[in-house]
């Protein structure tokens, strides 16, 4: 299918060069003069103004100048009996293939120097007919050319418009991919680094507990793997199938997580049965990396998570009792950046900061009115 259009370039390049044979061998009967110069030049002309249509994809410039100057020169000496269609058909690659700034100028150019070779053909050196008849002809000859060039030109901007939409839409699902990514392992390593270091300060003195730590561990890093093969299933092409996508049902879970790596959690939610998938996933996102926050920078503490639906809206609070001050200010790190991408990206709003009485808190709203459609 890539040869096709080279194809059908090579076979309109030597029925053009034919055709302008056959125009050296027409007599005067059709009311235009006749060709009276020397063979061998019919030929160049003719060759000249349709072989270089074979080309007319690689080099759609170089190709659009030599069919000019042959149709032209094939007008003044009365070889040519139709309205420039090679010239149509080199402009229609220019426009297609070459970048405005040289494409615009190339047109410039071009229609000129057609007109002038059908007047200087038609109404001064061999005249056959009224000034009038020549201007009919040079409009139309104009609107090939300048017709052939507007379609490769409005070809070559949806094309464009497609591709940027393309890179559009790869940058957002990079974006949110590397989100996803981010927010599991942030989470995960976080409560993994957490209990190994209760593990190594408690193993000399209380095995047991530096035991526990490490059970922690282990079913920690067991629950990242899976939801890294579960996030990195999108990327794969063979069909495998995928685990279900984290929603509001996993919160008890998240909380039972923290809650391993020493912050007291206390959550409380309502109002969000019927959430769509998407709608669930942020909610969830938005926990977890709020809570990976409190295990960061806060543990051991308390923490209460508060995550209702009503009126319209979901409003998700996560407040910690931890130390105040300069811990988490905005914008550093990617985790409350990730939070308040997730919190804009569906219309809503985001605020995070130090508590007068202590403490840190995230308070993220997301409307739900056409909820899932970012």
């Amino acid at each position: 299918m890539k040869r096709l259009p080279y194809v059908v370039d090579l076979v309109a390049a030597v029925a053009v060069t034919v055709i302008y044979l056959d125009f050296a061998r027409t007599p005067a009967t059709d009311g235009l003069p006749a060709y009276s110069g020397p063979a061998w030049l019919a030929w160049v002309v003719a060759a000249a103004a349709g072989l270089p249509i074979a080309v007319r994809r690689r080099w759609p410039l170089p190709v659009l100048g030599v069919v000019l100057a042959a149709v032209t020169s094939a007008s003044i000496l009365d070889l040519t009996r139709e309205p420039y269609i090679s010239a149509g058909l080199a402009a229609y690659l220019v426009g297609l293939a070459e970048p405005a700034r040289r494409s615009v100028p190339a047109l410039a150019v071009a229609l000129p120097a057609a007109s002038a070779g059908v007047y200087l053909g038609e109404a001064v050196i061999t005249p056959s007919g009224s000034a009038q008849d020549a201007g009919g002809l040079i409009a139309l000859v104009l609107v090939v050319i300048g017709g052939a060039w507007t379609a490769g030109f409005t070809v070559r901007s949806r094309r464009a418009g497609s591709r940027r939409k393309a890179e559009h839409a790869l940058v957002a699902e990079r974006l949110h991919i590397a989100r996803e990514m981010h927010d599991i392992v942030s989470h995960n390593l976080s409560l993994i680094a957490v209990k190994a270091g209760v593990a190594a300060h408690v193993a000399a003195d209380d095995p047991q507990e530096a035991s526990a730590a490490l059970k922690v561990i282990e079913e920690t890093s067991r629950s990242a793997l899976t939801e890294m093969r579960r996030a990195l299933g999108v990327l794969r092409t063979d069909g495998a199938p995928m685990g279900p996508v984290p929603g509001v049902e996993g919160l008890d879970g998240l909380a039972e997580e923290t809650r391993r790596a020493g912050v007291e959690v206390a959550l409380k939610v309502r109002g969000l049965a019927g959430l769509n998938e998407g709608t669930q996933l942020t909610v969830y996102r938005i926990v977890q990396e709020a809570l990976t926050n409190v295990v960061k920078h806060a543990a051991p503490t308390r923490c209460i998570v508060t995550v209702t639906a009503r009126g319209g809206s979901a409003a998700i609070d996560v407040v910690d009792d931890g130390p105040g001050g300069p811990r988490r200010k905005l914008p550093g790190g990617h985790g409350l950046i990730g939070i308040r991408e997730r919190a804009l990206m569906y219309g809503g709003t985001f605020t995070a900061g130090p508590r007068e009485e202590g403490g840190f808190a995230v308070s993220v709203r997301l409307p739900l009115q056409g909820e899932g459609s970012p």
